[in-house]
């Protein structure tokens, strides 16, 4: 095949995943697999409002997550606008949408990618940790699903995309209810597919397994620990990256992905099995 003919294919191929006038609210957006999302729907042509929580980054030790990834996006010329929005509070979630709109004169692709787990043991959960961990990995989600698909249902076209997690399967012990909320966001996610599927909106669920993140970081200090963990992880024996992710995000949420709704996709390296 001569170079001609190798760049109009490559052209072609690049056409279904180009999200050109199209306009994301990635939630968590700053760090890991929001970062990499944004990332790549950056590359593929799309207006970006990104929401992240400074405390929250800096609670990981980094808090210039923010700034770092404005800077990779402008690298790429990227359109893109960052919402600083702590989901604890009440309505907060609300608030980020009208803010997203604003800023982007409406909203065709949302991906929910923020959310926060604690490990401790069920008997051990107190009255503020359960609620702090619900109204961020529920509650805000639904009030940006309740918010986003009017404008979707109007214009006849929408793409949602929540992040779940190999925990929705395979719940890990010391996770209980990260995993139970992650499992009540995959229902919401498939009741809405059904619902929404006649309206031009698809909504499907990503579950990535074990993968490198921020939030994980304290694990690979050790790296004997790590590579025991990434062993047991899943049958490949390593960990995803957050741009592994990104990739499945990219088809789910582009028209490449046009006949896929309900679904949820696992990213796990075949740790779900």
């Amino acid at each position: 095949m001569d170079r001609g003919a190798m760049a109009a294919g490559a052209a072609r191929v690049a056409a279904r995943f180009s999200m050109a006038g199209r306009r994301a609210l990635i939630t968590g957006a700053s760090l890991s697999i929001g970062r990499a999302i944004a990332l790549a729907f950056a590359d593929a042509g799309a207006a970006l409002a990104l929401q992240h929580a400074g405390a929250a980054d800096a609670g990981l030790g980094h808090p210039h997550a923010a700034p770092e990834t404005a800077a990779l996006l402008a690298e790429r010329g990227a359109s893109y606008k960052f919402i600083e929005s702590d989901f604890a509070e009440p309505g907060a979630g609300r608030r980020c949408f009208a803010a997203a709109e604003a800023a982007l004169g409406g909203v065709d692709i949302l991906v929910l990618a923020a959310s926060v787990q604690k490990r401790t043991p069920l008997e051990a959960v107190d009255e503020v940790e359960r609620d702090w961990q619900r109204r961020i990995n529920f509650d805000a989600p639904v009030e940006l699903l309740q918010a986003a698909v009017p404008g979707m249902r109007a214009r006849g076209w929408g793409r949602i995309l929540t992040i779940g997690s190999v925990n929705q399967t395979r719940p890990d012990a010391e996770l209980a209810v990260y995993a139970a909320l992650k499992s009540a966001q995959h229902n919401l996610a498939i009741n809405l597919a059904r619902q929404l599927a006649p309206a031009g909106i698809t909504v499907n669920n990503l579950s990535p397994g074990l993968v490198a993140t921020a939030r994980n970081q304290w694990r690979r200090k050790d790296a004997d620990q790590w590579g025991a963990i990434q062993r047991a992880a899943n049958p490949m024996g390593r960990a995803g990256s957050p741009e592994e992710m990104a990739g499945a995000a990219l088809l789910l949420c582009s028209e490449a992905g046009s006949f896929i709704t309900g679904a949820d996709l696992q990213a796990t390296g075949g740790g779900h099995l």
